[in-house]
This record gives structure tokens, C-alpha cells and sequence, in this order.
């Protein structure tokens, strides 16, 4: 009796460490570059995912993403523009302190971005890219940005966009979206991880 063809697999790794990473600054559509401590990030990161192998792999174009993937050993990875970081708008370089200084309840997930995206441009955004990581089959390969991997991971689940506050996550991690019985029945199989993966 032959196997069944194993569940499709979305692994999601972060960009590395950034000079506004460090500071805490929100970091939508500025294209910062990674520091020195980032390119090592996503040097180890690439050896974290030796081994693996992928149907498919795509980045976020903008530089930190985009550099990520090429350290990590992905020099080819197709731009993918809905990867693209939450457009933070006028809170874009701005810390969480800073912005609840003038907004005190602020949260991206519940109140979005003024001069960017909406919550629900975000959502709708994250459930286009997740539309296109249905597509491929097997295991897929993706680079992005912190609360972007978070929008997702909530819209892969079919949970509110807001649900993405619960999903804190470092920079050069990895996660893996996947399916527990069948493709009825999406989850989160691995998160915000530092050890290697299987091959």
C-alpha cells in the first residue's frame, strides 16, 4: 500500500538583525539594511535550513529580506511583493513608546497605521500572499518581516487579523505553517525556532 504524498509545508524565516531593530523603531517600507550582527544572522540561518529542500522559494523585495535570502544560500528566490512589510505610514521609524505617547492604546493589530495600512489592508494583503502558498506543493520558502510573518500566520489559521499579536517573533527565526490531517486543517507546526531542520 503506497504512502500518501506528504502535506505541503510553508517554512517562514525573518530578515536579520537591522540598526532599527535594535533601537526598537517600526520598520515598514524604510529599505534598511542588515548590520554586521544581521548578515551573520542569516549566514547561520542558511545553515539551519542546509539540507532542506524547496519547491519553491520567495523573498520580500525590499534590501533586509531580500539580503537574507541571499546570505542564507537563496540568491534566486523570487520577488514576492506581498511579503512586504506592514506599511507603518507616519509611525514608520517610530518606536511602540513613542507612538503611545500621543496614542496610548495603540496596537498595530487592532488600530493599523495612519498615512499606511489599514488593519484590514494588511489582513487582505496577508490572505492574497497566503492564496499564493496554496499553489505550491510540498515544501515552500519564504523571507519576510516580523509583524507581516505574524499577519500571515493568523490568516493561515482563518483567525482574526488581530489574532497576529500573539505570535511574537525574533529576527532570523524560522516557522512552519503546515496541516495537521488534511489540508482542511490548517496550523502552526514549528515557531519563532533557532535549532536546525530536519531534511
Amino acid at each position: 500500500m503506497s504512502q500518501p504524498a506528504p502535506l505541503p509545508e510553508v517554512y517562514l524565516a525573518r530578515h536579520g538583525e537591522t540598526a532599527w531593530t535594535i533601537t526598537r523603531q517600526h520598520t515598514g517600507r524604510s529599505d534598511i539594511p542588515l548590520t554586521a550582527a544581521g548578515e551573520n544572522e542569516a549566514r547561520f540561518l542558511g545553515e539551519r535550513l542546509a539540507g532542506a529542500t524547496f519547491s519553491w522559494v520567495a523573498t520580500s523585495p525590499l534590501i533586509r529580506a531580500r539580503r537574507t535570502a541571499t546570505l542564507a544560500g537563496f540568491p534566486d528566490a523570487a520577488d514576492l511583493p506581498e511579503l512586504m512589510e506592514w506599511d507603518y505610514g507616519r509611525y514608520d521609524g517610530l518606536t511602540t513608546a513613542q507612538i503611545r505617547a500621543d496614542n496610548p492604546d495603540w496596537q498595530v493589530f487592532r488600530h493599523g497605521c495612519p498615512g499606511g495600512e489599514s488593519v484590514e489592508a494588511a489582513a487582505d494583503r496577508a490572505d492574497r500572499a497566503v492564496q499564493e502558498m496554496r499553489k505550491h506543493t510540498g515544501r515552500i520558502l519564504l523571507f519576510s518581516h516580523g509583524h507581516f510573518i505574524r499577519m500571515l500566520a493568523a490568516r493561515w489559521l482563518g483567525l482574526a487579523p488581530t489574532a497576529g499579536q500573539c505570535f511574537v517573533l525574533d529576527t532570523a527565526s524560522f516557522s512552519v505553517l503546515g496541516y495537521e490531517h488534511s489540508l482542511e486543517e490548517p496550523v502552526i507546526r514549528l515557531w519563532n525556532d533557532y535549532g536546525r531542520l530536519h531534511s
